[in-house]
């Protein structure tokens, strides 16, 4: 098999329709559980689904034939599984059985205690009994931030159920997605040493060193730590100072204020239901459980060594890349690095995109997915 990489400069292309190069290496209200939900009639509807097996409860949303092809969409922080509406919506129409957990520590599905539970090890457990509770197809995963991880893990240690993976941000790393194996990879010219240890991780590091404040500071007014993480990046910020650099300098995310300033929702992001419901179950769980992802470096980096074949993958991987990215922009330092190392059929896509890539270019990443499944023959 040759290896492949393919690149493409995305955004006024999608217009005229998407073409791929190869370059070398080859709810107004809240949705209540078990309802149906959809915000425009001619849409599949989503419907909500929970399943619960000796270790866990996972919450689901599903769309599209029970006996299609399966893709699995993993959210990220400080997300639920209603951020993929556009692509469920879009791929159930085409004849693909969609679904979208919300993870661990997220909506409606478990909230463990201890920070523990919340390691790459026990996310990736979940979905394998997820996948096995649908029939135990191997599907195609994609994932965001933190489902990035984990599709990339469970890519790695789980090859049978797995047909493809897709990342949006956050790219595949072998060794682990880990404090300790990011540092390394900081752009030292943008963020010296000695100034900025940690680089733009900064923010990771004050969740390891004032956790309980980080969790407060958030909890403080919900609505409006949602609605000011959820913005649109913008094009200027490419290559700048991000703000995640300077959290332990100003004494956390929010400064002497300890909570989010006042922000409107953007709904063009989320809309206004499902931003509505966004806020409904952080109300619920808080921030403590999510950001508790952020605390198992140690077992994170130990499970990627159990990892088969050394974490190297084979099959299709598509990793769409910001451009407006302050944290893994792979353009902008070594952080790609390891991924091209690691996989032997990677397609990687530009996107003008800040960090929440699957809400501010809905269509483009469903043109996106759909013209990387044709290109491997995956449906």
């Amino acid at each position: 098999m040759s290896l492949r990489r393919d690149f493409i400069k995305a955004g006024a292309a999608f217009a005229a329709g998407i073409f791929i190069s190869i370059l070398s290496l080859r709810a107004d209200a809240v949705p209540s559980k078990d309802q149906r939900l959809s915000l425009k009639q001619k849409e599949p509807v989503l419907t909500s689904h929970t399943f619960t097996s000796k270790r866990t409860t996972t919450h689901y949303w599903e769309a599209g034939p029970a006996n299609g092809p399966l893709m699995i969409f993993v959210h990220g922080w400080p997300e639920i599984g209603l951020v993929w509406r556009a692509q469920m919506e879009a791929f159930a129409a085409e004849g693909w059985r969609c679904i979208a957990p919300d993870l661990r520590g997220f909506g409606d599905s478990s909230v463990p205690r201890v920070k523990g539970a919340y390691a790459i090890k026990e996310i990736v457990n979940d979905m394998v009994e997820l996948n096995a509770h649908l029939g135990g197809k191997a599907a195609i995963w994609v994932g965001h931030d933190w489902g990035s991880v984990v599709a990339g893990s469970l890519a790695a240690h789980y090859p049978k159920i797995s047909r493809g993976i897709v990342l949006l941000s956050v790219p595949y790393l072998p060794d682990g997605w880990a404090l300790p194996n990011l540092i390394p990879l900081v752009d030292r010219t943008l963020y010296p040493a000695n100034k900025y240890p940690d680089g733009q991780w900064d923010y990771w590091r004050f969740y390891l060193t004032h956790f309980d404040q980080a969790v407060s500071d958030m909890d403080a007014d919900v609505p409006a730590t949602l609605a000011s993480i959820f913005t649109k990046g913008v094009a200027a910020s490419a290559g700048k100072l991000s703000p995640s650099a300077l959290v332990t300098a100003h004494g956390g995310r929010y400064g002497t204020a300890h909570r989010a300033p006042a922000t409107k929702p953007d709904y063009t992001l989320w809309p206004k239901p499902d931003f509505d419901a966004l806020v409904a179950a952080f109300k619920k769980t808080g921030f403590r459980p999510c950001n508790s992802y952020y605390l198992n470096d140690d077992a994170n980096i130990a499970y990627a060594k159990t990892a088969l074949n050394k974490g190297k993958l084979s099959l299709p991987v598509l990793f769409v890349n910001d451009e407006y990215e302050p944290f893994s922009n792979i353009n902008l330092s070594k952080i790609g690095n390891p991924m091209r190392a690691a996989c032997s059929n990677l397609t990687v896509i530009d996107q003008p995109s800040g960090h929440w890539v699957a809400l501010e270019r809905k269509h483009e990443i469903i043109e996106t997915i759909r013209s990387w499944v044709k290109l491997n023959e995956l449906k």
